[in-house]
């Protein structure tokens, strides 16, 4: 039997909203938020992050073909840039199912936490990286798609406060360096996905209608509710203060990552 799906499409929905208001990702609040549900369901202790973090990037790949797609029609995303990151991308999201598979739900709810604190600090201050240089070369962008995705899949994320503040970094305007994270979220979503679920395959009691680490009724739940809500999200832009409702989710993020550092 599926269980309640009502918390899953409200988390999905505020998600959503969150990713159409800012123009984020949610998988900082994706993950924490499952790990709470599924602990409260009685899930195994030892599973519950790997499972939450699995599952959010499962459903960051629906989410990111429909946000890539649109980049691409705005002519937004750097394809040379995304051709030269992809591969490292691969490499270091598959990787990092494998490591995490090493580390304690402790120790990665741990890692998770301090990630989440360390944006809302980053969102809080407002700080942006300073265009220094142009893109690097072909092994240097590999191996820095290699850390994006390693980083980004080890914390359940689309990389996007990684990739974003990179292409800034080089010299890349705000709205090609949005577009190009977008598109970059897809390799690190479908490579760490397929990598949580080959990990977690032997994981012991797993809940049902699981595969490895990735548990479908969750994944479907938030993945329809945000894809609804991210048009609200987005038409809400034009009628709040972005900037201020930017400094409550920094709250939001800091409450969520102490939250996963006692859980």
């Amino acid at each position: 039997m599926f269980d309640n799906p009502t918390e899953y499409l409200l988390l999905g929905a505020f998600v959503g909203t969150l990713a159409g208001l800012f123009g984020i990702g949610g998988g900082l609040i994706i993950v924490p938020v499952l790990a709470t549900i599924f602990k409260h369901h009685g899930f195994n202790d030892d599973i519950i992050i790997h499972l939450a973090v699995g599952t959010s990037l499962a459903t960051i790949i629906p989410t990111s073909i429909s946000s890539v797609i649109a980049h691409h029609r705005r002519g937004a995303v750097l394809w040379p840039a995304f051709r030269q990151l992809a591969p490292g991308i691969l490499v270091g999201a598959f990787l990092a199912a494998y490591i995490a598979d090493q580390f304690s739900s402790v120790h990665l709810k741990t890692i998770i936490g301090i990630f989440a604190i360390l944006v809302a600090l980053e969102i809080l201050f407002d700080i942006k990286p300073q265009a220094h240089r142009e893109l690097p070369g072909r092994v240097a962008m590999s191996l820095t798609g290699g850390v994006i995705g390693l980083v980004s899949a080890l914390i359940g994320i689309g990389g996007g406060t990684l990739t974003t503040p990179f292409l800034l970094w080089c010299n890349k305007a705000i709205r090609n360096a949005i577009a190009t994270s977008a598109a970059c979220g897809l390799p690190i979503a479908l490579a760490g996905a397929i990598g949580y679920i080959k990990t977690g395959m032997d994981a012991p009691l797993l809940p049902e209608w699981s595969t490895g680490y990735v548990y479908w009724p969750a994944m479907v739940g938030v993945t329809l509710a945000s894809v609804l809500f991210a048009p609200l999200g987005a038409r809400l832009t034009h009628r709040l203060p972005v900037k201020v409702l930017k400094k409550f989710f920094a709250v939001l993020l800091v409450g969520v990552g102490i939250h996963l550092l006692y859980l």
